[in-house]
């Protein structure tokens, strides 16, 4: 049925994760990865979450942990993330959280939520490839995030359709590893209000800060300016994926509540809720040390990354550049006019076995051939050392 025409269209518009497919490469002998975006497991809190499932699966909890739970989340677990998202400057209530299964659920139902077909999303150029992906299910155009264009200029290309979003992650975007600064973000907040479309802040590297002093989420700046969440038009998606364990899939959306009850109707449509026992595990993690172990992660993850770039310094050629990321896992690198990424990762397996994610995908429209983003969050100082050395060796040939 791979053709079949009971299929809708938007099926059309569906592709595999170039990165996902990436992945599956890199079982092979000897192979340096720079691909995926990958925690590293050794950082992962397990001790902490075996007593944890221990704790959820005793005679007290595991009723509970087993059984069906509520849409909007284990409120324990969003009483904590109330308090954490306070800690960082945006003031909201158990109400306005949602738990979501990763922050990619959330990008699917706030793509799901907004989009009609024709309508478009603001996005970066390049963006999140994961979010293309949940966003192109229903059937946008997707329009350059541009802070160099106006409110008129975007309405007068929109054709019939409206401009129902903007979405980017401003801290250590992945794929550039580039943050939005404060007078960046208070001008997103201006557009936005021009084109009275949503704001969609992708939070999930907001917490690997390694250099220069944090910048307000875009929430809590509008937040500032009109008083309550209930009178805002952000929407953040956190996730503890990058901090605490991808494989348990938990994310959440913090928003007004009219947003979050939309949400919760697509939750309730989707399935019914995450993970219950996850959620708790989860939630006794965050409340015994995640406060204690995000600068034990940042402090890996800096060293990695100032290890890449001194790497690159000493053997990158003249013509490539690249960016210099305050945090997150990511360096985004441009490549000499006419050099294709997807062609040089081809030679780079092929010859000294270094794997990495071409830029092209990341394009809504296939621009950006000569680019190839780097991640250094997954291997240690001396594979990424080598690994470097070997890159730049095939970008000499």
């Amino acid at each position: 049925m791979s053709q079949h025409p009971l299929f809708a269209t938007r099926a059309s518009r569906m592709k595999a994760s170039e990165i996902r497919e990436l992945l599956k490469l890199l079982d092979q002998p000897g192979i340096i990865s720079f691909a995926g975006g990958i925690p590293d497991p050794a950082l992962f809190p397990a001790d902490a979450f075996a007593q944890a499932f221990q704790q959820a699966l005793g005679p007290e909890l595991q009723a509970q942990a087993l059984q069906y739970s509520v849409s909007e989340g284990y409120v324990p677990l969003r009483q904590w993330l109330a308090q954490h998202m306070r800690e960082i400057g945006v003031a909201c209530d158990i109400d306005n959280i949602l738990i979501t299964s990763g922050s990619q659920q959330a990008l699917d139902y706030l793509g799901k939520l907004f989009l009609s077909p024709g309508d478009t999303a603001l996005v970066g150029w390049p963006t999140y490839l994961g979010a293309l992906a949940a966003f192109n299910a229903y059937e946008p155009r997707f329009d350059r995030l541009n802070g160099n264009q106006g409110a008129k200029e975007y309405k007068a290309t929109a054709g019939e359709g409206a401009v129902k979003f903007a979405y980017l992650s401003a801290d250590f975007a992945n794929p550039t590893g580039e943050t939005v600064d404060l007078q960046g973000r208070e001008a997103l907040l201006d557009l936005a209000e021009e084109l009275d479309s949503a704001l969609i802040e992708d939070g999930a590297y907001q917490a690997l800060r390694y250099d220069g002093d944090p910048i307000p989420p875009i929430l809590s700046l509008e937040q500032a300016r009109k008083g309550s969440i209930e009178d805002c038009r952000t929407i953040y998606c956190g996730s503890f994926s990058k901090t605490l364990s991808p494989g348990l899939r938990m994310g959440w959306v913090v928003a007004s509540k009219p947003v979050i009850s939309q949400m919760v109707l697509l939750k309730q449509a989707a399935d019914l809720h995450s993970a219950t026992i996850n959620q708790m595990a989860v939630h006794q993690v965050a409340q015994a040390c995640f406060d204690t172990h995000i600068p034990k992660v940042r402090n890996v993850y800096r060293a990695r990354r100032d290890v890449m770039l001194n790497a690159m310094e000493q053997h990158m050629p003249d013509g490539v550049d690249w960016t210099r990321p305050e945090g997150g896992m990511f360096i985004w690198v441009t490549l000499p006019e006419g050099m294709v990424g997807s062609d040089l990762l081809a030679r780079a397996l092929d010859t000294v076995k270094v794997a990495f994610v071409p830029g092209q995908a990341f394009f809504p429209d296939g621009s950006g051939a000569n680019t190839i983003r780097l991640s250094f969050s997954n291997s240690d100082e001396a594979t990424i050392r080598e690994g470097i050395r070997r890159l730049g060796e095939v970008l000499r040939a």
